[in-house]
């Protein structure tokens, strides 16, 4: 993939959106029991959104510069889309009346050491920090030791996404999710794709994975944004077992773009007992490197 083509994934989205609903879901009389068109007609959507048919065509084959906000947030309501696919929308209008410009390469930059400190401070659960596009650059010890079996590989930064897709073997036995987290992945990535069309490294991301597997493409092509929110990880670890964790996505204000994600488990249960496990034994493989480097 050389680029992202704006109007193309307007184009794509809005179709695969308007496919989806029905007359009846959109409160509408369906007229005839021989529809040529999945879901809603243009004209029925322009109507519900209270635009002309002409002015709808134009924007979902791709025209989204001269769009005002108020005609957004119609289209949205007529097409039914969630906080997701609405923010989607607004930041493909809002590429769309830039002016284009070049690519730019957005690559992993070393985390300031006062995040890092942040992390460390962070003892009793995993914590640490990714990109949209799903470059790992930071860890605390605890989530060095959780995502061991995705930090096995040697590529530098870790990304979550080409675990994912391209060693679904090992993503598979440890994401107890592994379905979910397929979908989760690519939904998120197309979300980055809105906000950051002109990003090199993310072109490259998603031009690597479309040519690698064909779980990601089919994925890819479902249209499917989500965003990065709080939710449940269960995880099969190697080493302690079943872990349910609770986590917290938050946006880092002083830092756009990066996000720091934390893992936590009600006290008393059995993943609270399987992380301070997982704490006794990422200490003691911490210990072995330290006398391994020393007889070195």
């Amino acid at each position: 993939m050389a680029t992202i083509d704006l109007r193309t994934e307007i184009k794509q989205f809005l179709s695969s959106r308007r496919a989806r609903i029905t007359p009846e879901r959109a409160g509408l009389p369906a007229y005839g029991g021989n529809r040529r068109v999945k879901g809603l007609r243009r004209e029925e959507v322009a109507l519900l959104a209270g635009v002309s048919v002409d002015y709808y065509v134009r924007m979902e084959r791709g025209s989204l510069a001269g769009a005002s906000d108020g005609v957004l947030d119609a289209v949205a309501s007529a097409l039914q889309l969630d906080e997701a696919e609405g923010d989607h929308l607004f930041h493909l209008a809002r590429q769309s009346r830039t002016t284009g410009g070049p690519r730019r390469r957005r690559s992993a930059v070393p985390v300031r050491p006062a995040l890092q400190q942040v992390l460390d401070a962070i003892t009793d659960a995993p914590a640490w920090l990714c990109d949209g596009r799903y470059d790992v650059l930071a860890m605390n010890h605890l989530a060095r030791a959780l995502y061991a079996p995705m930090l096995a590989g040697t590529r530098r930064p870790a990304n979550t996404a080409r675990f994912v897709y391209l060693n679904p073997e090992a993503a598979r036995a440890f994401f107890v999710d592994y379905d979910r987290i397929v979908c989760d992945v690519a939904a998120k990535l197309r979300m980055e794709a809105g906000r950051n069309p002109h990003d090199e490294e993310l072109i490259a991301l998603i031009g690597e994975l479309s040519t690698r597997s064909e779980l990601f493409r089919q994925r890819w092509a479902s249209q499917d944004v989500r965003l990065h929110r709080s939710g449940r990880k269960r995880v099969q670890h190697p080493v302690v077992g079943r872990l349910d964790l609770d986590v917290e996505s938050m946006e880092m204000s002083a830092e756009p773009g990066l996000l720091l994600n934390v893992y936590t488990a009600p006290a008393g249960t059995a993943t609270a007992d399987g992380l301070a496990l997982l704490a006794s034994w990422a200490a003691g493989q911490e210990k072995l490197a330290t006398e391994m480097h020393a007889l070195g």
